[in-house]
């Protein structure tokens, strides 16, 4: 992407907003290419001659393509554990307002993509405006088209900025320029449009005391607030280890199938023969050679020992295993199976059991990070501050589905044991998520419970008239 903003030329901005829009932009600039990589990484893209020694890679097979899905791995096993559900209020029943704006927004399937940004980069951001339409629209922002500045003091960004406009396609992308941009501030939103080469600020209030600009981080630390990536350094030089032994096994391959021979004793016509055409000599059903008058010799035919790769897929599976420990994943995961897989249903749970802690772990960041957004959202739609916010509106929560994923036996069975112990609870829709149905076929059930039971109430009412009709005595007759 092309982006080139001169923030002392952008008219209608401030002194001080063209001064946080070059710090912005140098903080963007820094990690550009650092952003660039991962996602090399994380669509598999690895050169081999990035990762070559020089030492048993020649150099004329630097044109070799190796891929490696290890990267994406990484992230997408991790981030699908991280399933976003909606919002609960403090009664435990969805709050009606802010359930339209998740519905509006879309705001479940952008978490997903959100949260695959936020590991691969380490951070993503979620950026907020009023809507006429909708209220509060939300979208979210990977580092590659954002950047922002942390404030210690306050716990939270200082100030940000995010491009607007996207590419029309893909294929642009290298000479495409955007042409918004918004700078969120404690006070304002700064879009920021280029018109005939000139760029215009336009200058939007904001009340909330803060930036409409959240960030959702993974493994934070106290000198970086915006998390790291799952990429990271150590996760690279693994899977460059990978590449660079799965490239000299594709090599090892070659020259096992086809293994060295060598003849002895062989005339000048004889060697020019086999030269002219070696394959042939090799592929052969038949290999001749005459009696050389020349050292009163008979040729002979030999074939070096066979080469094998066995080593190289030793080294593989070693690397698998130390992949699958920095990340957590299992070695399955990696493609590689071994005789250290386990087999049993209780040691796949012990080998998952750090995954479920990270996606706890992620679960928790993101969920705070999401009652943000939340509030915010109410906070503009109602055009209020987060002050004016009331105790219910505040107290709204993020709700994650459970991210050890049990099969539907498991959990139907722990939901069944529950109902058994706690009256009530087989009545409730928890109770129908836990055996297995999910929204769509609860709301079913509710609607056709609902219509049998309207439909025996409406046979009662008849049978009673009926009964009263019965006993009522027809005049003239005697009893």
């Amino acid at each position: 992407m092309v982006f080139s903003l001169n923030p002392g030329q952008v008219e209608g901005l401030g002194e001080e907003e063209q001064k946080k829009l070059a710090d912005l932009i140098r903080v963007y600039e820094y990690h550009c290419s650092r952003n660039a990589e991962k996602d090399d990484y994380y669509e598999g893209k690895i050169s081999l001659n990035s990762v070559n020694l020089g030492l048993a890679l020649p150099k004329g097979f630097h044109g070799l393509e190796i891929s490696c899905s290890w990267g994406a791995k990484t992230v997408d096993v991790l981030a699908g554990r991280s399933r976003f559900d909606g919002f609960v209020s403090s009664n435990g029943e969805e709050y009606k307002e802010l359930r339209d704006i998740v519905t509006q927004n879309n705001l479940i399937f952008e978490y997903m993509k959100a949260c695959r940004d936020e590991l691969k980069y380490g951070c993503t951001f979620a950026t907020l405006s009023a809507d006429e339409k909708i209220g509060c629209k939300i979208r979210f922002h990977a580092p590659n088209t954002s950047a922002a500045l942390w404030n210690g003091e306050k716990g939270r960004i200082d100030c940000g900025f995010a491009i607007i406009d996207t590419v029309e396609d893909e294929s642009k992308r290298g000479t495409w320029t955007p042409s918004v941009v918004n700078l969120y501030t404690e006070d304002a939103i700064w879009v920021m449009r280029k018109i005939d080469c000139y760029w215009y600020a336009e200058k939007k209030p904001n009340k909330m005391g803060r930036p409409l600009m959240e960030p959702l981080v993974w493994n934070a630390t106290t000198d970086k607030p915006f998390g790291r990536s799952r990429i990271k350094y150590p996760i690279r030089k693994l899977i460059d280890s990978y590449v660079r032994t799965l490239a000299n096994a594709t090599i090892g391959l070659e020259f096992a199938t086809t293994p060295q021979k060598y003849m002895l004793g062989i005339t000048d016509e004889q060697y020019d023969t086999v030269v002219s055409d070696k394959f042939k000599q090799y592929a052969g059903a038949i290999l001749a050679a005459t009696y050389n008058p020349d050292i009163s010799e008979k040729p002979s035919v030999g074939q070096f020992a066979q080469g094998t790769i066995s080593p190289h897929t030793e080294m593989i599976r070693i690397l698998a295993t130390q992949f699958a420990a920095a990340t957590g994943l299992s070695v399955a995961d990696t493609g590689i199976v071994n005789d250290a897989n386990p087999s049993s249903s209780e040691a796949l749970l012990a080998q998952e059991q750090t995954l479920v802690s990270m996606a706890e772990q992620l679960n928790t960041g993101n969920g705070h990070s999401l009652q943000n957004i939340a509030l915010m959202a109410m906070a503009i739609s109602q055009k209020k501050t987060l002050e004016q916010l009331t105790d219910d509106e505040k107290a709204v929560v993020a709700h994650f589905k459970n991210p050890a994923m049990p099969s539907v036996s498991v959990t139907a069975d722990a939901a069944i044991k529950i109902a058994s112990a706690r009256e009530g609870f087989g009545n409730t829709d928890v109770f129908a998520e836990m055996i297995g149905f999910d929204q769509a076929d609860i709301r079913r059930i509710k609607s056709q419970e609902a219509r049998i039971v309207g439909n025996n109430i409406l046979a009662g009412l008849e049978d009673v008239e009926n009964e009263g009709s019965d006993n009522r005595t027809v005049p003239g007759e005697t009893e």
